[in-house]
C-alpha cells in the first residue's frame, strides 16, 4: 500500500472542498432559508382562534414585543424595520405558505435580526396567541 504525503493529501482536501462548495452553490443553495424542523411543521395550535380574550392578549404581545420591526398592521414597515439587515416580510401574504408550527417556531427560536422570545415569552400558549393574530393579517 502506497503512503500519501501531506503535500498530496492537502491537494486532494483542496478538490474536496471546491467541489463541496461548487455543489452547494449549484443547487441554488440558500443560506437564508429558515429551516424549520419537521416537529414544528406538523404541530398543531392548540389555542381557539375564535377566543376573544386570547385575541385580545395575542395582540396586546403582539405590539409590545413585535410591532417595533414588523409593524402595527403586519407590513414590515414598523420603526426600527429600517434598521435591519434582514427585511420584516408582509404579515399579509407572506405566511400563506406557513403553517401555525413554523411560525410558532419561528417567534420562539429566532433568527438573525429576528430575536428569540423564548426566555420573554415563556409561556408557549402566549406564542400561540401571536400565530393567531398574525394571522388577522392575511384575512385583511
Amino acid at each position: 500500500m502506497k503512503k500519501i504525503n501531506l503535500k498530496t493529501l492537502v491537494y486532494l482536501l483542496g478538490i474536496v472542498v471546491s467541489v463541496m462548495v461548487f455543489y452547494s452553490f449549484s443547487y441554488n443553495f440558500d443560506p437564508d432559508d429558515w429551516v424549520v424542523p419537521a416537529k414544528y411543521k406538523n404541530m398543531k395550535n392548540p389555542t381557539d382562534k375564535s377566543d376573544k380574550e386570547g385575541f385580545s392578549i395575542g395582540k396586546s404581545l403582539y405590539m409590545k414585543h413585535c410591532k417595533s420591526c414588523h409593524g402595527k398592521t403586519g407590513l414590515g414597515d414598523g420603526t426600527k424595520a429600517d434598521e435591519l439587515d434582514t427585511p420584516c416580510g408582509d404579515f399579509s401574504t407572506d405566511l400563506s405558505d406557513q403553517k401555525d408550527g413554523e411560525l410558532f417556531y419561528k417567534i420562539k427560536s429566532g433568527k438573525d435580526d429576528m430575536p428569540s422570545f423564548e426566555k420573554k415569552i415563556r409561556d408557549d400558549e402566549d406564542i400561540w396567541l401571536i400565530v393567531n393574530f398574525i394571522r388577522t393579517f392575511q384575512e385583511k
